[in-house]
């Protein structure tokens, strides 16, 4: 068995279904185990949840878009990053992708009486916004207003049932998401993982199978390594040269929810980056309007790649992606997970 750290590497068996709030969210959090899944010709399913309409849009000298006026126009955004995510996926290898808005939400439940309950229903779910918690700081917090049609305003059944109606549809062996902070505190990163835990308990309630559940995380230790192997880096010095306003991150400041103790990892397994990293690499500058300075760290111990968002912080692509099993609240999911070795 290989592992990292005592980490057991995954090895794609069956089905997967990823849910994400935007795009780009597919590539950052969980890339590499999507181009590692397509690889293997497994059947691979990313859901998008919105069309990242209140984005940030980046354009400058250093990272030259030419689409910095999209920012602000959510339609005009949106259609602009679903050719960003169409690039992406197919850099990833994955070809089956559904925005949560288009799937059927299926019959509304019943209620006492007997008759079907009122479902409330949204004709698209719109990027709720956030806002960067401080300068240079990658967490999110809540934007100050929403828009109509926001997704974290969406009923939470009537989104779940739209997921429930894909994964019965695809009948993966595993669902990822985000962990219940939604990686860094995004909003819609924490609706996505609450829409799919539920979708998952009404899959259970409906006696349809249920996959396993995992959620993208890193170990605390492994993330402060490979921030810390940023700093030991000749091209990232190099960019921060050249690029005024980038900077790195603290490796001993406070890490965002996706970073995890030792006994927060439930079931950790691990993908390796090195053998996609060019699909994930491919897939990162395909989404040009939300990350910048895309690099690969040359033989670096737990880095495989950089990137910047829009707060202008460095960010490590650790040498791998790691998944924890997620407690929903329909049953406790087996301790030998499929694609575990």
């Amino acid at each position: 068995m290989t592992t990292i750290g005592g980490i057991g590497t995954v090895v794609p068996a069956g089905g997967l279904l990823a849910v994400h709030a935007h795009p780009d969210d597919e590539t950052l959090a969980t890339g590499a185990l999507l181009a590692t899944w397509a690889a293997a010709e497994e059947p691979v399913t990313v859901v998008t949840c919105t069309r990242g309409e209140r984005g940030e849009v980046i354009d400058t000298p250093a990272h030259p878009t030419g689409v910095g006026q999209l920012e602000g126009d959510g339609p005009a955004l949106a259609a602009h990053r679903e050719g960003e995510l169409a690039r992406a996926l197919a850099a990833l290898g994955v070809r089956d992708h559904v925005f949560l808005d288009a799937a059927d939400a299926g019959p509304a439940p019943e209620i006492e009486d007997g008759s079907a309950g009122a479902r409330a229903r949204t004709g698209r779910y719109v990027d709720s916004g956030m806002a960067w918690a401080a300068p240079g700081v990658a967490r999110a917090e809540a934007a100050a207003a929403l828009e109509p049609g926001a997704f974290v305003g969406a009923d939470l059944d009537e989104s779940a049932g739209r997921l429930a109606a894909v994964v019965r549809s695809r009948r993966p062996v595993v669902v990822v998401t985000y962990e219940p902070g939604g990686g860094y505190g995004h909003p819609d990163h924490v609706r996505a993982h609450d829409v799919t835990a539920r979708a998952l308990e009404l899959l259970d309630a409906a006696g349809d199978p249920v996959p396993d559940l995992w959620a993208a995380v890193v170990p605390a230790e492994e993330l402060r390594r490979a921030r810390r192997a940023l700093a030991d880096t000749p091209a990232v010095a190099a960019i921060l040269h050249s690029v005024p306003g980038l900077s790195l991150p603290d490796p001993d400041e406070p890490l965002p929810p996706v970073a995890k103790a030792p006994d927060e990892l439930r079931g950790p397994r691990a993908v390796p980056v090195a053998p996609v990293l060019d699909a994930l690499l491919a897939a990162m500058r395909a989404h040009a309007t939300q990350i910048q300075a895309v690099g690969t760290a040359l033989d670096r111990p737990g880095l495989a790649a950089w990137y910047a968002l829009s707060n202008d912080v460095l960010a490590p692509v650790p040498s791998h992606e790691f998944y924890a099993l997620s407690r929903p609240a329909v049953r406790e999911v087996g301790t030998s997970p499929p694609g575990a070795t």
